[in-house]
């Protein structure tokens, strides 16, 4: 009796709501539960940017704690895939840059924004069998994890707009996920088109 209930208030529930709520509700209550991936985007300001902004991307020289075989400038990557979506005018630097290097490189470039980023943490988990065989460590089994800082300057009078950071964990039902750069490409434009103001 109490099964034939549930059914019926989830199928009323159902009826009430869009599909891509309905995959939206769903998404954020499993990564919550921590089945699917999941992040948070905490933002120091709502700043948002005109479409037509010019931006640079750069990655600092800061190896991950925790992960120090990531890709050298692979947030640097990641962001520019999110932002050349939303801004059509995007660069990035082709290796990691120190600030005031890449905030030459923002103005060589004429850029109106600065977008620095840094790979401040990772945890790779063990998702294979063969790198379980490799490792044979208990502890070693787990979601991957990464937490992002990113920092927008104006270029013209190197104010910071904003600053964000980004904390990202995989989930039990996808161990597939390799490593835990996997994790950036979603929260990055999410991020990209906050600054829009979408």
């Amino acid at each position: 009796m109490r099964l034939g209930w549930l059914v019926a208030v989830v199928l009323v529930l159902a009826g009430c709501m869009k599909p891509s709520d309905m995959q939206q509700s769903a998404r954020y209550y499993l990564g919550d539960a921590g089945l699917m991936d999941h992040y948070t985007l905490t933002r120091s300001a709502t700043w948002t940017l005109q479409s037509d902004s010019q931006l640079f991307i750069a990655q600092g020289h800061f190896v991950p704690v925790g992960h120090p075989y990531a890709r050298p400038n692979v947030v640097a990557e990641e962001t520019f895939a999110a932002a050349v979506q939303v801004f059509p005018l995007v660069r990035r630097a082709e290796q990691p840059l120190g600030l005031e290097q890449a905030l030459e490189q923002a103005i060589n470039h004429q850029a109106d924004y600065l977008l620095y980023t840094r790979f401040a943490r990772a945890e790779d988990g063990v998702s294979t069998r063969e790198e379980w065989e490799e490792s044979g460590e208990l502890a070693d089994v787990g979601r991957d994890r990464a937490v992002l800082q990113l920092i927008l300057m104006e270029t013209g009078n190197r104010y910071m707009v904003d600053y964000a950071v980004i904390q990202a964990r995989g989930g039990f039902l996808q161990f597939y996920k390799a490593k835990p750069e996997d994790l950036l490409r979603r929260p990055l434009e999410d991020y990209t088109r906050r600054l829009l103001g979408r």
